[in-house]
């Protein structure tokens, strides 16, 4: 396993793919890639990185905030509310560009983390925003086809 990934770009199938679930967490491979997925994602300056974003088919991201770090393997949103936010997002894998993104602002999100417990974290806010981006990377959705199936978005806010 590599201490570093390089980040894909798109137009890269695997950017386009839904990922395969983690069926052991505490496997090696998957507890190698954890460290190595926040030191690709620090060299990357990003907040979140998913595995599709280095090449990887797996339903795994990591995210970092305010110095929190979230492990989050087989996330599901299983709830989000009907209040939404309007947020500018970048994705390391589409360099150089933001796209105006509406998101809910608030969601729950259900996980196992890195020993394979299961997890549940309600948030709203800078985390919903990256939470919902990198579940969408693991769907095989990017920022720039979420943007193409928006209505409008800065005209909802007006």
């Amino acid at each position: 396993m590599k201490d570093l990934y390089s980040v894909v770009h798109i137009p890269e199938p695997v950017l386009s793919n839904k990922t395969q679930p983690i069926i052991d967490p505490l496997e090696h491979s998957i507890q190698e890639l954890i460290p190595a997925m926040f030191a690709t994602m620090h060299k990357a300056h990003g907040i979140g990185l998913a595995a599709p974003q280095i090449g990887i088919d797996k339903s795994i991201a990591v995210i970092e905030i305010k110095q929190k770090r979230y492990v989050l393997i087989n996330p599901v949103l299983s709830s989000v509310s009907d209040e939404k936010i309007l947020f500018d997002e970048g994705c390391l894998s589409i360099p150089g560009k933001e796209f105006p993104i509406v998101r809910s602002n608030n969601v729950t999100v259900r996980y196992l983390d890195e020993n394979g417990k299961k997890c549940k974290i309600k948030t709203d806010g800078l985390l919903a925003i990256a939470l919902q981006h990198e579940i969408d990377h693991l769907n095989g959705i990017v920022i720039a086809d979420r943007y193409e199936q928006q209505e409008h978005p800065r005209e909802l806010f007006e």
